[in-house]
């Protein structure tokens, strides 16, 4: 899509944080985090809607590669950043490119878009 800002991060034209990324998903720091580590799980290729992905496993990518995917990187946050769970929300309201918040809780630090850098460090150790 033409004026997706999430499309345009999948194709290298608007930097990211990148967390994690293969052939069909990608994942990287929310630039308004709520939390240390709030990652987005997002399809390279463009849905509107997190359940407008097929459902068939004939077809790829599809919903349950991406749930399998976002439960990955949910794991790996929890383990590299320490956090106690990783609360998941899948809200699509302001971006309509399909998307799931992850954000780690109990994480003993704050983190503001300017420490972003030491963050990744952690998360890619």
């Amino acid at each position: 899509m033409e004026d997706c800002i999430f499309c345009k991060i999948v194709e290298g034209k608007i930097p990211c944080y990148k967390v994690w990324e293969d052939e069909n998903f990608l994942a990287f720091l929310d630039i308004n985090p709520v939390g240390v580590g709030h990652t987005l799980v997002i399809p390279k290729k463009h849905f509107s809607w997190v359940w407008d992905l097929p459902a068939g496993r004939q077809e790829t990518p599809n919903i349950g590669e991406y749930f399998e995917k976002v439960r990955e990187v949910a794991l790996l946050l929890k383990e590299r950043l320490g956090a106690r769970w990783v609360k998941m929300s899948v809200v699509g309201i302001e971006i309509p490119h399909a998307h799931v918040h992850l954000i780690p809780q109990e994480v003993r630090e704050k983190v503001e878009a300017k420490d972003f850098s030491g963050v990744l460090r952690k998360l890619k150790s």
